[in-house]
């Protein structure tokens, strides 16, 4: 079994937030809270340490008390700098990504990643959910061992942005969740309202 000591979270909030307006969008309230500490209280209890990317505003990021990391490429290409930050910055041998705009992804989500990248012998493994009948993969919410630094720096070095791209080079494991629901996220202002409601 992987101990959830064993693994760091990371909360993605590095975007540039263009479907809403440019605003930062971890910044933005649900309820009242940032959507990025809503992110980083559910992701806490399940990880051993907790870390935060982001690339503006980082006084209000570093007020929610774990350390705060900016992307470790220049101009926003994505979430994969943030994996690269994560990685970098990891001191243990799992890291796992949930974005900062999906405040209700599961309780054991975690849990569930590790068990099954455990039981397969994989490097990554990412939910899949069902919409209209088609499996979907959430590859922004990713476990993946800390050892594939190397990899990934070579990867984004070479230019490559895409998440899929770069898990397909290694063992990856998909792990269902029945409630896509769950894996809603708040894009714009509208969809962000939309969750308020």
């Amino acid at each position: 079994m992987i101990d959830p000591q064993d693994i760091t979270g990371l909360v993605l909030a590095g975007g540039r937030g263009s479907r809403m307006g440019g605003v930062d969008k971890g910044l933005q309230t649900l309820q009242g809270v940032p959507l990025a500490l809503h992110a980083l209280l559910r992701l806490q209890p399940q990880v051993g340490a907790m870390l935060i990317n982001a690339n503006r505003n980082l006084a209000a990021y570093e007020s929610f008390g774990v350390p705060v990391w900016p992307d470790a490429l220049p101009d926003f290409p994505g979430p994969l700098a943030g994996f690269l930050a994560g990685l970098e910055h990891c001191e243990t041998e799992w890291l796992v990504t949930v974005p900062c705009d999906t405040p209700r992804f599961p309780e054991d989500l975690v849990k569930r990643l590790a068990d099954a990248a455990e039981a397969a012998g994989a490097e990554i493994a990412m939910p899949v959910t069902e919409e209209d009948g088609e499996p979907q993969v959430q590859p922004v919410f990713c476990l993946m061992k800390a050892s594939l630094l190397e990899s990934l720096v070579r990867f984004t070095g070479e230019g490559g942005r895409k998440i899929d791209r770069w898990a397909a080079q290694h063992r990856r494991v998909d792990v269902p969740f029945a409630d896509a629901a769950a894996f809603f996220n708040a894009n714009t202002l509208a969809e962000l309202r939309q969750l308020d409601a």
